[in-house]
């Protein structure tokens, strides 16, 4: 396995800063952030796009420090039905991994409307009451379907390998079923990016998740939640409280460690390889209460004590 970071976990620092500490802290490369849900702060999509020099430039920072560009992050909500900006991210950025000659990139389903009236994304976590059922076979059928066919076409075009969905709340693909469902819909090009802080949150496993998605696991994005165990007694894990405020909320995204401890992710890493996966663990800070950077290094250090990194070599002696 390759250890990188998502870029937004340093959004604070200059491109050429934050590739800088990528590598002082060791780790192999970087997942960089497209548009969507963040600003992409190091990166101009519409620059890169448009100049083979830019990308020259761009790529070149890399391998100056000997890093990798890990994928390319276009997370958002490309199926809102107001906002088409955060699709269009996501077909640029389905380009722009062509013209980079980047084989994964990170998104998201995307969330309709509950019906072809309706202006706001409406996520069904329930059967009951039984309109639920009409929400979505119209969100299925009528608007992912047809949306990521033509995705998966544009992902063939430009020779992007793999698509990884993030396993995300407030998205139609948001655990396993839900991804395999749209998996086998569009083809292998769909795969998962198993991010274990959402499924903690919703109250899946990710141990057995690994398992489960076998070979439709694409990529895997490191970060941690606190179950924040007395308000969750009153509260549920249904949360809707500021991001901010950590001690009033049921459930936080903290830095790795923090939440789960580091057998646990190790754990984590074993499974990863047990089952087959030999990809990248991208970490993904958004703690808001440790600095950025220390919260990274603290999560690159217990990674790097728990990942498997060289290949298998022991076998029984033939006695």
């Amino acid at each position: 396995m390759k250890l990188g970071f998502v870029s937004d976990s340093l959004g604070a620092l200059s491109f050429e800063d934050m590739l800088d500490h990528a590598a002082r802290l060791g780790v192999s490369g970087v997942e960089m952030n497209t548009g969507g849900w963040s600003t992409a702060p190091h990166l101009d999509r519409a620059e890169l796009l448009g100049s083979s020099e830019a990308r020259a430039r761009f790529t070149g920072a890399f391998r100056a420090r000997n890093l990798e560009i890990v994928a390319l992050n276009a997370n958002g909500n490309p199926l809102h039905p107001k906002d088409r900006s955060q699709a269009d991210c996501l077909v640029e950025t389905i380009r722009l991994a062509g013209a980079l000659g980047i084989k994964t990139v990170c998104t998201m389903s995307g969330l309709p409307a509950g019906s072809p009236t309706d202006e706001m994304p409406n996520w069904v976590v329930s059967s009951w009451p039984p309109e639920t059922r009409d929400i979505l076979r119209y969100q299925w059928e009528d608007v992912l379907f047809p949306f990521w066919t033509g995705i998966a076409a544009l992902a063939r075009e430009n020779g992007v390998e793999r698509i990884a969905l993030e396993l995300h709340g407030n998205q139609c693909v948001y655990n396993v079923p839900s991804l395999m469902q749209l998996r086998e819909a569009i083809g292998p090009v769909v795969g998962a990016n198993l991010d274990p802080s959402h499924l903690f949150w919703m109250g899946a496993d990710p141990l057995q998740a690994v398992e489960a998605l076998g070979e439709a696991l694409y990529h895997v994005h490191a970060k941690d939640t606190l179950l924040n165990a007395p308000v969750q007694a009153v509260t549920s894990l249904l949360e809707s409280g500021s991001l901010m405020d950590i001690p009033a909320r049921s459930w936080s995204y903290v830095t790795l460690g923090f939440g789960h401890g580091e057998e646990w992710w190790r754990q984590f890493c074993y499974r990863l390889r047990m089952a087959g996966y030999d990809g990248w663990l991208s970490i993904e800070h958004e703690d808001v209460i440790l600095n950025s950077l220390e919260g990274l290094q603290k999560s690159v250090a217990l990674l790097k004590a728990v990942m498997p990194v060289a290949p298998s070599d022991f076998m029984p002696q033939e006695i």
